[in-house]
């Protein structure tokens, strides 16, 4: 005879109501002018509702148990490729390049419409 383990569902209004909170506290966050409360409201309220997204809604904590170290390799897997490409993408000049779109600007209208003239 074989026993099936019970598996305890989270109460899903509140989780729910969780999210709500932590959308409000990021529409707020985002109204400030101050840098430190924006970067954490976006960023920091972004990393706590996905983890209670991934955890309550898309039963990670009750699958096999590869499968949160997966979740975590790749999001170690995106660092790293952020990592690497960022200081090419943010950068205009290295020490023997320089990216030329980003130096030149687009010629205005006025003064291409002037030019015609």
């Amino acid at each position: 005879m074989t026993t099936e383990a019970h598996v305890h569902h989270p109460n899903y209004v509140k989780v729910w109501a969780i999210l709500v909170v932590l959308l409000l506290v990021s529409v707020v966050g985002s109204m400030s002018h101050v840098r430190v409360v924006l970067l954490t409201a976006a960023f920091g309220v972004a990393v706590v509702k996905a983890y209670l997204v991934a955890k309550n809604f898309m039963h990670v904590s009750v699958e096999k148990r590869w499968v949160p170290y997966l979740l975590v390799m790749c999001l170690l897997f995106i660092a790293i490729l952020f990592a690497g490409v960022a200081p090419d993408v943010m950068k205009h000049s290295g020490l023997h390049w320089t990216k030329n779109p980003a130096n030149q600007s687009a010629p205005s209208s006025a003064g291409a419409a002037t030019k015609n003239e």
